[in-house]
This record gives C-alpha cells, sequence and structure tokens, in this order.
C-alpha cells in the first residue's frame, strides 16, 4: 500500500468572540526548537518503521519522541499541522487528531483556540507571517495575498517516480472536484454569506496559476509548463504553481490540494483514503493501456465552480458526462470507480460508511450555515456577528471535540498582550 499523509491548516480564534488572532508566531515559539526538530524527525520517519495493526503504535511513537509537524502559513492567524506517512486509515487519523491537539495545546497556552475552518466567518484584518518571501508576495499580488487568510488540506500520496507522478496528475484530474464538493466548509466570508459552500475554492483561484491543469503526457512536458509558467515573471518561483494537483517539490508524493480543511477529523481522513485510492487507480490504468479522459480544462473549471457553489446540496457535473447529476449520485460513482482498490486494500466499509455518513449530516458547510441559522435573529438576511461567533465556537469543539468546553471563554492575560503587539499595523 502506498504511503499517505495530509496536510491542514487552521485558524487560531478567540474562544469569544470567534476573531481569528495573529498568534502563530508566539504558538510557534512556545512549540520551542527542541519540539520542531522532533515534529521534523517524525514527519521524515517511513511509516513502514511501524505497524499500524500494532494497538501499541502510539506508545512506541511516544517512546521514540516521533511527532507530526507544525509550522507557519501564510497569515498570522493560520498554523499548518503536516503528518508524517503513513500506511493506514487508523494511523493517519491518529496523526490528524495528533497534529489537532499540538496545535489546540499551543493555542490555549495563549488563551486562543484552533478551528478546522476554510475561511473566517468572523470579520477581521488580517497579518502576514514576517518573512520575505512572503513581503514580496504582498507587493505583486496586492489584494489577493493582503485577503487570503484561507485554509486548505492538501493530500500527499507516495509515487515510485515523477514519470508516474505525471501519470497520475492526467488520470485524476476529471474526479477531484468531487473532493472539493466533499469537504466544502467555507460558506462565510469575513461576516458574509457567500452563497457558495466552498468559498474558499473561489478566494484561492484568484492566484494566477491555481486550478485544474492540462493533460501533461510526460514529465518532460510537465517540466516545460513549469519552467514556462516561472519564465513569465508572474510567479515567483516553482512554490507558487497552485494546480490543483502536482509533483510535490520537496517529497516524493503527488500532492492533491482542492479539499477545504474538514471540520472533522474524520472526513479529513476520508479524503485521504480517497486520494490515495485515485493515486493507485490511476497508475492501474495507466499500466492497463487506459488514456487518461481528454476532457477540456474549460470543463473542469466548471465542475469545481459547481462543487464551490453547490457543495453537496445540489447537483454536480458528473465526472463522466459532465452534466448535471444529484451531488449523492456523483459522491457515490467516485466510491464506486474506486471500489476495486478500496476493497483491495481493506477500506471500502471503511469509505462507505465514512461517505454515507457525510451525505447523512452534511459536510462542514452545511453545519456552519444550521448552526448560524439557529443563532441568528436576521430571518433569511445577514447573520449577525454572535451567530457567526457561535460558528466559530462550534468549529472549536468539533476540530477538538475532546478537549475541554469551548464554553470556557476566558482570555489569559498573555492573550491580549499579543494581540496589541501584532494588531498596530497590517504586515
Amino acid at each position: 500500500m502506498r504511503t499517505f499523509g495530509v496536510e491542514e491548516e487552521l485558524l487560531i480564534v478567540d474562544p469569544a468572540s470567534g476573531e481569528p488572532l495573529a498568534l502563530a508566531d508566539a504558538l510557534l515559539a512556545g512549540f520551542g526548537a527542541a519540539d520542531a526538530e522532533a515534529a521534523d524527525a517524525g514527519a521524515a520517519e517511513p511509516a513502514d518503521t511501524q505497524d499500524p495493526e500494532d494497538p501499541d503504535t502510539d506508545a512506541d511513537e511516544a517512546h521514540r519522541g516521533l511527532r507530526t509537524g507544525l509550522s507557519h502559513e501564510l497569515k498570522l492567524e493560520q498554523l499548518e499541522t503536516q503528518t508524517r506517512p503513513c500506511r493506514s486509515h487508523a494511523e493517519l487519523l491518529r496523526q490528524i487528531r495528533r497534529g489537532r491537539t499540538m496545535a489546540s495545546d499551543a493555542a490555549r497556552s495563549h488563551g486562543a483556540r484552533i478551528a478546522a475552518l476554510a475561511t473566517s466567518p468572523v470579520d477581521s484584518a488580517t497579518h502576514t507571517t514576517p518573512d520575505p518571501r512572503y513581503a514580496m508576495m504582498l507587493e505583486r499580488f496586492g489584494i489577493t495575498a493582503h485577503e487570503q487568510l484561507t485554509c486548505g488540506f492538501h493530500v500527499h500520496t507516495a509515487i515510485e517516480s515523477p514519470e508516474e507522478g505525471v501519470v497520475v496528475l492526467d488520470h485524476i484530474r476529471d474526479k477531484l472536484a468531487v473532493l472539493t464538493a466533499i469537504s466544502a466548509n467555507s460558506p462565510y466570508w469575513r461576516g458574509l454569506a457567500t452563497g457558495f459552500e466552498s468559498y474558499r475554492t473561489q478566494a484561492w483561484n484568484r492566484w494566477p496559476s491555481s486550478g485544474p491543469s492540462a493533460v501533461f503526457g510526460s514529465l518532460p512536458n510537465y517540466r516545460r509548463v513549469v519552467s514556462r509558467l516561472i519564465d513569465t515573471g508572474v510567479l515567483l518561483d516553482e512554490g507558487m504553481i497552485y494546480f490543483d494537483a502536482r509533483l510535490s517539490r520537496n517529497n516524493p508524493t503527488v500532492e492533491v490540494r482542492v479539499a477545504d480543511v474538514c471540520l472533522r477529523s474524520e472526513d479529513a481522513a476520508l479524503i485521504a483514503v480517497l486520494v490515495r485510492a485515485l493515486v493507485e487507480t490511476a497508475v492501474r490504468e495507466s499500466a492497463a493501456g487506459v488514456e487518461p479522459a481528454s476532457v477540456p480544462t474549460a470543463l473542469l473549471r466548471m465542475a469545481s465552480w459547481q462543487a464551490s457553489n453547490f457543495g453537496l446540496r445540489n447537483d454536480l457535473l458528473d465526472f463522466g458526462t459532465f452534466r448535471p447529476v444529484p451531488a449523492a449520485d456523483v459522491v457515490w460513482s467516485l466510491v464506486e470507480y474506486l471500489e476495486p482498490v478500496l476493497a483491495e486494500q481493506g477500506e471500502l466499509d471503511l469509505a462507505q460508511a465514512g461517505v454515507a455518513e457525510v451525505l447523512r449530516r452534511g459536510n462542514g458547510a452545511t453545519e456552519q450555515r444550521r448552526i448560524a441559522s439557529e443563532q441568528s435573529e436576521n430571518d433569511g438576511g445577514r447573520p449577525d456577528p454572535a451567530a457567526l461567533a457561535a460558528v466559530v465556537r462550534h468549529a472549536v469543539r468539533e476540530t477538538m471535540p475532546e478537549a475541554a468546553p469551548a464554553s470556557d471563554t476566558k482570555s489569559l492575560p498573555v492573550l491580549t498582550w499579543v494581540r496589541q503587539d501584532w494588531r498596530g499595523a497590517d504586515i
């Protein structure tokens, strides 16, 4: 089985108002150099050093000092967690929860909380992480960079070679919009109801290199496209190749980037399982002589937009015909398409159960809108601040359901000090 791992971007929020807090530097400073080194070592540790079926795996990991990673992102109001490469759904779910626990512990030490929200429901200024590259992005891309407080979920799946990676990219491109719909978790944007289930997708696609890509056909063609994009001078570097799926620069993986950060860790692990099955299915199809579907990139943009707009609450574009079909039917079609690999890897039952649960209760966007509707005093109008603060508090509880109740809203003195320190200017 291929190893896989994920990166989650999480919001740092005030437990009472729901406002994003520019505390990443303070939280990561508290994390400490020693912890960061241990996290880096854990992130690089091969997953085949553990037995995913061993119930004592966690104890062994703790004994060896292996940990997940925790790092800066573009904005000081967010943190990124990284898992180690994993082999099983159970192992990955533990790693996702561990990363959220680390982030939550760091936030609580400053009186803040962590929320798995792909955009902030509550309006607030944003503050860019002090870094020369980020400063160049602000100067070059203006309001797109200034407003880019979005939290995505990136799935890395191991590949044997870059050549195999391009085969994967070409074969999975027409199915990625389904993952956007399942993960959609951003219906609100800075105090506004957007009318989208994944507004993060809309905000993110303002970057010039974002979105679906064409069929590359070979590794040299992929490299040629990347080089041509960089040679335009529009992008700063290869790190700004923001395709929906790309070859990772730093890892022997394909990186799928279309999902919102999921409200629930169980949904995040489900998305990762589906991505890994997509990668393996793509490789097998290519070996069997199946060519990638020659779907025009313009149609893929339509499918992405539809998934961002409607999530699971209306029609999606079927990835075979690209005509509107009820969302549940499209999601189940994806599971059916992946069934041979999921069954072989022992993950079919959990994938079916996970999809059924998401379709029953809805994705994160569904939950956010339900909480806002229950709490809002504006009947059918713009959500009021109290309702949006309630959305964030609900997200805090679901992000870390085993943590202390989010009703504990007393802020520690250090919270006020750090907020005043960073709120002096928009960096």
